[in-house]
C-alpha cells in the first residue's frame, strides 16, 4: 500500500503549521473520544496519565515499541469538546504544539490535525509520521487492527513530498 500524503502548510500566527486532514465515517463524539480518553488514545498513538482538568497530563507514546516509551508533559492549551484539542508537549528535543479540530456533517467527522512548525527541517520526518498515526486512528475507528498500518508505507516514501512542502514554507518556519 502506498498512501497518498495530503499535508498542506497554512499560516498560523507569526509562523506556519503543517495541516493534515482526514474524514472519518463516524460521529464526532466517537472521534473525539479517540483523542480525549486515554484508553481510546492508546489504541492508535499513546496514553496519558493525570487529570486533564489540571491543565496538563503526562503523555506516553506506545505505538513505537516499548523501548521508545517515554513520558512527556502535555500542556492542554484548549479543550473545547468535542471540537478542539490543542496541546503543547515538551521533551529534550524541544516543544511541539499540536491541534485537532473536529467538525461533523452528515455522519462524517473531519479532523484537521495541525502541527505548528518550530523547525522546518523536521517537516520531512514529522509529516509522514502524522499521516501514519492518523491512518492508525482511522483503523481504530473502522474497527480494524491499527497495527496493520505499516510504517514502511509512509517513510521514507512520503519524505520527498514533505521536503517540497518545507522548502516552500511561506513564513520560513
Amino acid at each position: 500500500m502506498s498512501p497518498t500524503p495530503n499535508g498542506i502548510i497554512r499560516p498560523y500566527g507569526d509562523t506556519d503549521a503543517l495541516v493534515i486532514r482526514r474524514d472519518f465515517p463516524a460521529p464526532i463524539d466517537e472521534v473525539w473520544s479517540a483523542f480525549a480518553q486515554s484508553d481510546r488514545l492508546a489504541l492508535w498513538i499513546g496514553f496519558f496519565t493525570g487529570d486533564p482538568a489540571a491543565g496538563h497530563v503526562d503523555f506516553t507514546m506506545n505505538a513505537e515499541g516499548e523501548e521508545n516509551q517515554t513520558s512527556e508533559r502535555a500542556e492542554i492549551l484548549d479543550c473545547t469538546a468535542p471540537h478542539r484539542l490543542e496541546v503543547r508537549t515538551t521533551d529534550g528535543s524541544g516543544s511541539w504544539q499540536l491541534i485537532a479540530d473536529l467538525t461533523e456533517s452528515d455522519g462524517v467527522t473531519t479532523v484537521e490535525f495541525s502541527h505548528v512548525i518550530g523547525d522546518p527541517a523536521a517537516v520531512p520526518d514529522t509529516g509522514p509520521g502524522w499521516e501514519y498515526y492518523l491512518d492508525r486512528l482511522g483503523a481504530v475507528l473502522a474497527g480494524t487492527d491499527p497495527d496493520a498500518v505499516d510504517w514502511d508505507d509512509y517513510y521514507p516514501a512520503q519524505k520527498g513530498y514533505y521536503e517540497d512542502l518545507a522548502a516552500a514554507l511561506p513564513h520560513g518556519g
